[in-house]
């Protein structure tokens, strides 16, 4: 999977970036490198669900799929 993400530049230094196509999911890091370490655990943390917390009934499918 290939996300777009916007990286600005903080005014106070560092980094901060986010994710458009994932409402809410944005991150920062004091170095380049540290904002892209946080940015693949923003958008996990972002994409993961927990699917015990959602009400499934006999008639719906639960389904992985890959993108």
């Amino acid at each position: 999977m290939k996300l777009k993400v916007v990286v600005h530049e903080a005014e106070e230094g560092g980094y901060w970036a986010e994710v458009p196509s994932i409402p809410g999911c944005a991150t920062q890091g004091e170095t380049f490198d540290e904002l892209l370490s946080n940015l693949y655990e923003a958008v996990e943390g972002c994409l993961s669900v927990d699917v015990q917390d959602i009400s499934v009934s006999e008639k719906d499918k639960v389904m992985e799929i890959a993108v």
